[in-house]
């Protein structure tokens, strides 16, 4: 049983495919690359993780990031044209940080949720990558699981002692959940840091992996996706289209 469970996949796209997304994003959204030429494509770089978080049954993701990309379209659209100054400045940069950065976002969380870390490693040993990149990226991976859980359990102790907002002790909710979560951070990546040496990623002999990767019909989709996007980009730039 702990056999079969460890080398089912989470998810139908293969490791590989996820970082080529994630690469996408960040360069076609947050890096603005292709300018005009690219607004369309960047358009559904936007909204595809919302498709990819819906296929991994994350709702809650999902809901916030179309609240948060309803309300910047709809400053954007209906609001920004009629505002001047100050609050044309301050309404550009809240929309500019939505619909720049939460794209990346949600698409980190997808692949970090969605991956475990044999598939990761897996995955980077395929394509060659040193282990010098591997190692830490592979800590990142329960890192920030791993601090998410520990400060949902210092809110827990926080509001029993009523350190929280509405309550006695408001002014010290800061205080005492920064520096918890702080030291806690700390701690877990050092222990993360020690777990994943004493499991021989860091060993000069090739590791074994019992989990199984590879290219399916959800990655030639995407794949197809990306690169009639790209050529699309390519051909508009250079004005064929």
């Amino acid at each position: 049983m702990e056999l079969m469970k460890s080398t089912s996949r989470k998810s139908l796209l293969d490791p590989r495919t996820k970082l080529l997304l994630l690469a996408f994003v960040s360069v076609f959204v947050l890096g603005n690359a292709g300018g005009d030429a690219a607004a369309e494509f960047r358009v559904a770089l936007n909204y595809l993780p919302l498709l990819l978080l819906l296929g991994a049954r994350r709702w809650g993701p999902v809901l916030f990031a179309v609240i948060f990309y309803s309300l910047a379209y709809l400053l954007a659209v209906f609001v920004m044209p009629h505002c001047s100054g100050l609050p044309n400045f301050l309404l550009l940069a809240m929309c500019g940080i939505v619909l720049r950065f939460l794209p990346g976002i949600l698409t980190g969380m997808y692949v970090v949720s969605t991956t475990t870390v044999s598939e990761f490693i897996c995955a980077m040993e395929r394509i060659h990558v040193s282990q010098k990149i591997t190692i830490p990226l592979a800590v990142m991976f329960r890192f920030f699981p791993t601090v998410l859980e520990e400060g949902k359990s210092i809110n827990r102790a926080m509001g029993m002692r009523d350190i929280r907002f509405g309550g006695k002790k408001a002014l010290q909710m800061i205080e005492y959940r920064l520096i918890p979560m702080m030291t806690c951070s700390v701690k877990i990546g050092q222990e993360l840091s020690a777990a994943s040496l004493t499991r021989g990623l860091g060993a000069p002999t090739k590791r074994t992996n019992i989990c199984k990767i590879g290219f399916g019909w959800c990655d030639a989709v995407t794949f197809v996706c990306l690169g009639g996007g790209l050529l699309f980009v390519i051909l508009r730039a250079c004005k064929v289209i």
